[in-house]
């Protein structure tokens, strides 16, 4: 399933509403470790592995199409 994600600094939580969620996080947007910390706690939030969260677009940019295999 397709997700439009956006992203807010220095806070921890995710919000979901249908194919919407706001996910904060702790993670400095260099070398990718945000990206990688949204993906990490997407994953566990659904309950599924890291490979199966990938980001579709937006890899630079607080608003992402995330896709995430059930």
């Amino acid at each position: 399933m397709l997700y439009e994600v956006n992203v807010e600094f220095n806070r921890e939580f995710i919000s979901i509403e249908e194919n919407q969620i706001v996910i904060g996080i702790k993670s400095k947007p260099i070398k990718g470790e945000a990206n990688k910390e949204i993906i990490k706690k997407l994953a566990k939030h659904f309950g599924v592995s890291s490979s199966s969260v990938q980001i579709k677009s937006g890899h630079k940019s607080k608003q992402k199409i995330i896709q995430i295999q059930h």
